[in-house]
């Protein structure tokens, strides 16, 4: 798998920007320095991201870039994914530090979890091939709007934005023309990317360096587990004895069957079998819906016992749907939450 051992930024003093970057973030070999007087203006199409554990963490940060001479372009502030602010270094090179925790659990430090480099393209999967041909590969993918590259091995993590909806992210104009500023060092050797951002062969032995936690192990401790041996696969037997818990019903829902349904359960059932027959309802689901509507008035109507034979179905179904009664606005909430969880909102770094 390709991997990102650093990124270089060129600037125009590469000393003035050593001293910032030592004093300010305590950034070691994953940023490198290179003289350069290469024309720039406006937004240069990327952005770096540095994450950290809580947003204690993240105020330390910026504010030690911010008495070192940076900018702040968006003040640290909670945000849907947690904590963080943006500043732009001295150099104009734009950095977000953040983090996905709300609140503070320990004391502040300069710790960084990960240094992330966010590019702003302008076609999302034209890069995204791109990058996945040259051995990348995908770790999360939302269409046209936002790609994130595994890391496992990877000093920096690379990931793929809009170049508007970046600018936008990082409180600046999109607009920008010249030289990008940057140049990414991987395994993968030399090339250039559709969006004019030079990659070069370089060297993965690099880490960070002061009071910042050394890659790759981030602070984390690893954690042994012994795992369970495992037991020898028998299909057959496996499959049998599975057929065989299905044909048992449970003594619970005999007796229940046994005693038969009382009359707010049928009606119950009646008021259900009403709201899916309901004329708002439209799509796939209307069929299936109707379907069940009919089972419901059928059980409703039956006397106090149901007909012998095996009653699971029955009351499983009675069962399912009485819960569904008796939580509606929990039933609402977890579809809206679970529609949620499908739309991509916005950039999580």
């Amino acid at each position: 798998m390709t991997s990102i051992g650093s990124v270089t930024l060129e600037v125009a003093d590469p000393a003035a920007a050593e001293r910032f970057y030592t004093t300010a973030l305590g950034l070691g070999n994953q940023v490198r320095l290179r003289a350069s007087q290469a024309p720039t203006t406006g937004f240069r199409g990327f952005t770096l991201s540095l994450t950290v554990s809580q947003p204690a963490n993240a105020s330390r940060l910026i504010d030690a870039a911010l008495d070192a001479g940076a900018t702040a372009l968006k003040p640290a502030a909670k945000s849907f994914w947690g904590y963080g602010g943006v500043v732009q270094a001295p150099d104009g090179t734009i950095w977000k530090v953040a983090t996905s925790a709300k609140k503070d659990t320990g004391p502040a430090t300069r710790q960084i979890d990960q240094l992330v480099l966010l590019l702003g393209v302008a076609d999302v999967a034209a890069s995204k091939r791109f990058y996945v041909d040259r051995g990348l590969t995908l770790a999360k993918s939302f269409g046209r709007k936002y790609v994130e590259f595994a890391s496992a091995s990877s000093p920096v993590k690379l990931a793929l934005y809009g170049r508007r909806a970046l600018a936008k992210d990082a409180g600046v104009p999109p607009e920008g023309t010249g030289s990008h500023r940057i140049i990414i060092g991987s395994d993968a050797g030399t090339c250039t990317d559709p969006d004019g951002f030079a990659w070069e062969a370089a060297s993965l032995r690099a880490g960070w360096r002061g009071t910042v936690a050394r890659q790759p192990s981030h602070g984390i401790t690893a954690v042994h587990h012994r795992a369970k041996p495992r037991e020898p696969f028998n299909g057959l037997a496996r499959k049998e004895s599975s057929m065989k818990d299905m044909q048992k019903p449970s003594s619970s829902t005999a007796d229940r069957a046994s005693k038969g349904f009382t009359d707010e359960e049928r009606a119950a059932m009646r008021e259900r079998a009403r709201e899916l027959k309901a004329p708002g309802r439209r799509g796939p689901r209307a069929g299936k819906a109707h379907g069940e509507s009919d089972v419901l008035e059928k059980i409703a109507e039956r006397g106090p016992r149901l007909p012998p034979g095996p009653p699971w179905p029955a009351v499983a179904l009675l069962t399912t749907h009485r819960r569904q009664l008796a939580r509606p606005e929990a039933r609402r909430a977890s579809r809206d939450e679970r529609s949620r969880s499908k739309e991509y909102v916005g950039n999580p770094f």
